[in-house]
């Protein structure tokens, strides 16, 4: 049986394809409760977004921004007390060189001599943090524009703050995602890989020596258990048939109205 990209096989070993590619050695550089919480991130920031406008799909919309929530202290703890390869500790540290990259591309003589390597490590590292730190203001907006604290001063003050930090955050992930295409296409490699597949090709040891399916299991088991459980606390469901008929019902009157 094949592996899933996801939930790798053979914890902390190198992989060896079959096939024409047999001979191409491969090293693991990213776990799987990484590329888990990574996928589920990602997953429920684009269902949040999609579901964000009208009152239709509501609670579904705050439900995604509470899995947000949960998946990002998920993350700070694994970084605390995880691998080193996970810890938030790289991220910091390449933020810290900042300075020196920028003294020493004052310093280049040409641009063949900048560290550009340095650059995309550094660029990778401020769109990650910004995502990170962007989740708490964005879901604690969030929570009290569906408990209406904004009619404490009066106004919807508190709903556009929640919309100005969703397109903050949109705009983060699209620049994130322009980022990796753009190394893609100058490097001719798929920059995005390392985080479906957890591994890079070249030789080497793996960087990372233990994959951790079960924690990845877990994190899954966990989101999918926490959606349920909202569901079933809704007496309509997060998305309730009346809502999805009147919904219906109004796209077939635009229709009509064309």
């Amino acid at each position: 049986m094949q592996a899933s990209p996801i939930l790798d096989s053979a914890p902390g070993t190198t992989a060896r394809p079959s096939g024409p590619s047999a001979s191409a050695p491969r090293r693991r550089v990213t776990d799987a409760p990484t590329r888990m919480f990574h996928a589920l991130f990602a997953l429920s920031f684009l269902g949040a977004y999609l579901t964000a406008d009208g009152e239709h799909f509501r609670l579904l919309h705050v439900t995604l921004g509470y899995t947000m929530a949960g998946l990002l202290v998920f993350r700070v703890l694994y970084g605390l007390f995880g691998p080193r390869q996970a810890g938030l500790g790289l991220l910091w540290r390449k933020l810290t060189a900042a300075p020196v990259w920028l003294k020493s591309l004052r310093a280049a003589p040409s641009l063949s001599a900048i560290h550009w390597r340095q650059a995309q490590n550094l660029l990778m590292a401020l769109a990650v943090v910004a995502l990170l730190v962007l989740v708490l203001p964005l879901t604690l907006s969030g929570y009290g524009t569906y408990n209406e604290w904004g009619d404490v001063l009066g106004g919807d003050w508190l709903e556009e703050v929640h919309e100005f930090l969703g397109e903050a955050f949109l705009f983060v992930v699209l620049a994130h995602l322009a980022l990796i295409a753009g190394l893609s296409l100058l490097r001719r490699k798929n920059q995005a890989a390392p985080m479906w597949s957890g591994r890079v090709d070249g030789p080497g040891p793996d960087l990372v020596k233990k994959n951790r399916n079960w924690l990845a299991a877990l994190l899954l088991i966990a989101v999918l258990a926490y959606g349920a459980w909202e569901w079933q606390q809704s007496p309509n469901g997060l998305v309730s048939a009346r809502s999805l008929s009147s919904l219906t019902a109004g796209e077939d009157r635009d229709h009509d109205d064309d």
